[in-house]
């Protein structure tokens, strides 16, 4: 049985509050509970969202410990691929993730069941939506312990603010074009496949896996283009050891909120379309 048919089970019964005991809240509350549940549960899904970028983070970290990037100020390897993994992990629990479970879950007709129950349409988009931020914010917070404890990277205090806004704007931002690239896919089959073909090249020009100090131009003005590319170089400018002054970047958080009013637009219309068939 599945996370959804359990949740269209239990919609009916006691589990979810009603009359004085309801409130937008409560209900996005639970749902956000149940999705956790869910997911954790689901190891192959969990890995490959959650211990797939922190594995990668390990071994990278691990091959390159003594690696310096001359390009960058000679700071070291890992300085540089902890913030570009962790964006890339953003991508992953968020934008594959959603658009994944829901091109499943559509496809074997869940979605189209919800209307019969108690549980709103918001209130499962919601609580979907937490759930995958959680997450993020779970691995983040992994990340930076590995980092400062196995390879010595440091996060400066004043920093810290810039990266929790970053992650969950960049969160919200995929998880928004998660939703709304269902559109495009076809099948629960294919999703995994139209997934990664959208974000396994973008990672490559957007600074992820090394800098792209000797691009050619018209390359990285294609990556400066789409979201992943500003939510890497965002991460990159707070963890930069040689950033004395600010570590926000106002122009990729703006492309970044940019990006999410576009991704929710798309992703309200999918939605619509869907309550309405």
């Amino acid at each position: 049985m599945t996370a959804m048919s359990e949740t269209l089970e239990r919609a009916g019964g006691d589990d979810i509050p009603r009359d004085e005991r309801t409130g937008d809240v409560a209900l996005t509350a639970w749902q956000v509970a149940y999705e956790q549940r869910a997911f954790w549960r689901n190891r192959t899904r969990a890995f490959f969202s959650f211990g797939m970028p922190v594995m990668l983070l390990l071994l990278f970290g691990a091959l390159n410990s003594g690696g310096k990037i001359q390009e960058l100020g000679n700071i070291p390897y890992v300085t540089f691929f902890l913030p570009g993994i962790l964006a890339y992990g953003i991508v992953i629990t968020q934008f594959v993730n959603m658009a994944g479970g829901i091109a499943i879950q559509r496809d074997n007709g869940l979605l189209k069941r919800m209307r019969g129950t108690p549980l709103p349409g918001w209130a499962y988009v919601s609580g979907r939506l937490g759930s995958t931020a959680l997450v993020s914010v779970v691995m983040t917070v992994v990340m930076l312990i590995i980092g400062w404890v196995g390879f010595d990277v440091h996060l400066r205090a004043a920093a810290v603010p810039a990266v929790v806004v970053t992650v969950l704007l960049g969160a919200a931002t995929f998880a928004a074009l998660g939703l709304a690239a269902v559109m495009i896919i076809p099948n629960a089959e294919a999703a995994p496949v139209v997934a990664n073909v959208l974000i396994l090249p973008l990672s490559f020009i957007s600074g992820i896996w090394y800098p792209l100090t000797g691009a050619p131009e018209w390359l990285v003005d294609v990556a400066k283009f789409f979201p992943l590319e500003h939510l890497a170089n965002a991460l990159h400018i707070a963890f930069d050891p040689l950033n004395h002054g600010s570590a926000w970047s106002g122009n990729d958080l703006f492309v970044l909120a940019i990006w999410l009013l576009v991704g929710t637009r798309l992703a309200m219309r999918f939605w619509q379309r869907e309550m309405a068939r």
